[in-house]
């Protein structure tokens, strides 16, 4: 059933200042700290409105930030740890809210709208949009959800234990997704009941997490604990590139320079590699750095955990990287 709220919404403006020394030549690296401590942002996606939407999961509110800095925040009914955030067909921001078992919609203009995910402690964590309105979400219980454009949904199991990590649409037009502990990639072709392929990645307990469709036309994922970044082709077909990390490979996005730019959580580093298998340089940033995304313009721009910023590498910036 749903359980909908719609509910006015609280903003907090602040201007944050980026971290350059000067006005008239952009920095390799800006960041800008959110307005509370401790708001523990996750995911990070450029909206519809050419603005950057973020999550903050240690507060229950939904961000905004422009390309200059400027910060507006949108709180939620309560502190639900809202996890992802995508851009649905619709022209609305969707999010998964991970304690409070609901999927959230939020439109560029701040109106909210909440649906409760049938299975209690069901812990939806990542989510994904197709052309058709739907959206489908991990749910780290051992299941994948599917909500429509009516806010309708429907569960399936991905096996006891498994632990649905990132999910993506793919350039075939399917859904993939990583299992964290059933170390696999997946194909899910939509339906009722969707049809879903395993598709095992060869370093074993190596975590595979978020996942991202590469500008090669391959899906792309990162691995938790095995210092590698996977490729998956359409057809199932895995490889492994080493990468010159610590631990805590995390978020992973598509550059516009052609390259996959990813957090590493341990090292506090943004990196890339490109889709020859051959990494770029790392770039020290805040403390943990989570979710990555593109944005306006090309440069990258990501979210530190614990750091408590929103950042933007400059990609153009980047003259010194390795060459494909």
């Amino acid at each position: 059933m749903l359980r909908p709220w719609t509910l006015s919404t609280l903003v907090t403006l602040a201007l944050a200042l980026p971290l350059v020394a000067s006005a008239s030549v952009r920095a390799p690296i800006q960041e800008f700290t959110l307005p509370h401590e401790n708001s523990r942002p996750t995911s990070i996606v450029t909206g519809p409105d050419g603005a950057l939407w973020f999550t903050e999961s240690s507060r229950g509110v939904i961000g905004r930030i422009t390309v200059s800095g400027q910060i507006t925040e949108f709180q939620l009914p309560d502190h639900s740890g809202p996890h992802s955030i995508t851009v649905g067909a619709d022209g609305a921001l969707w999010f998964t809210e991970s304690y409070a078992d609901r999927i959230g919609r939020i439109t560029t203009k701040g109106v909210i709208t909440e649906y409760a995910v049938p299975t209690p402690d069901s812990e939806p964590w990542d989510i994904t949009a197709l052309p058709d309105g739907s959206l489908w979400f991990t749910e780290h219980i051992g299941k994948v959800g599917v909500i429509d454009r009516l806010g309708n949904i429907r569960e399936y199991s991905t096996g006891s234990g498994d632990a649905p990590a990132g999910i993506t649409t793919g350039p075939d037009g399917n859904v993939w997704f990583t299992e964290e502990i059933g170390n696999n990639v997946v194909r899910l072709v939509p339906g009722d009941p969707p049809t879903m392929t395993e598709y095992p990645v060869q370093r074993q307990a190596a975590l595979p997490y978020d996942i991202t469709t590469g500008p090669d036309g391959n899906l792309w994922f990162t691995q938790l604990y095995g210092r590698h970044i996977g490729k998956v082709t359409p057809q199932g077909q895995i490889t492994e590139y080493p990468v010159p990390v610590a631990m805590g490979v995390f978020g992973i996005a598509a550059g516009a320079d052609g390259r996959l730019w990813f957090t590493e959580n341990d090292g506090a580093v943004v990196g890339s590699i490109s889709t020859n298998g051959v990494p770029g340089r790392r770039l020290p940033v805040g403390v943990y750095p989570f979710g990555i995304t593109t944005g306006p313009g090309g440069d990258v721009w990501f979210v530190t955990f614990f750091g408590n910023t929103v950042g933007r590498v400059n990609v153009s910036a980047q003259d010194s990287s390795p060459t494909d």
